[in-house]
Formats: C-alpha cells, structure tokens, sequence
C-alpha cells in the first residue's frame, strides 16, 4: 500500500479516536456541554462520522 494511502488511514482513525472521545464526553458530562442541547442528535452526527470514515477504511482496504 502507497505511503499516501497509508496516510489518509491514519487520519481516518485519527478521525474515528475523536468522534469516539466526544462521545465519551456527552455520555459523561451531559450538563457541561452547553452548545448542545439536543445531545442525541450530537452523539448521532459523532456516529455518522465514525461510519463514514470506517467505510472509507474498508474501501481502501478492500481496493488497494
């Protein structure tokens, strides 16, 4: 696989890391996150980003 390729995984995961971690954060401080009223909604947009980017994965994987 091409160092390019390789790369943009990285940023990938990198990507996944932070969704998953804001997650964590709206599941344990729900009251301290202020900007977020709806906070099924936020955890639900964190979700949407960690599938595309896993689906991304998967096709870099699966093609190259």
């Amino acid at each position: 696989m091409s160092p390019l390729l390789k790369a943009l995984i990285q940023k990938l995961t990198g990507d996944i890391a932070v969704a998953k971690a804001n997650i964590q954060v709206y599941q344990d401080h729900p009251a301290g996150i202020g900007e977020h009223p709806d906070l099924v909604a936020a955890i639900e947009s964190q979700v949407a980003l960690i599938a595309a980017a896993d689906e991304k994965i998967q096709v870099i994987n699966k093609y190259f």
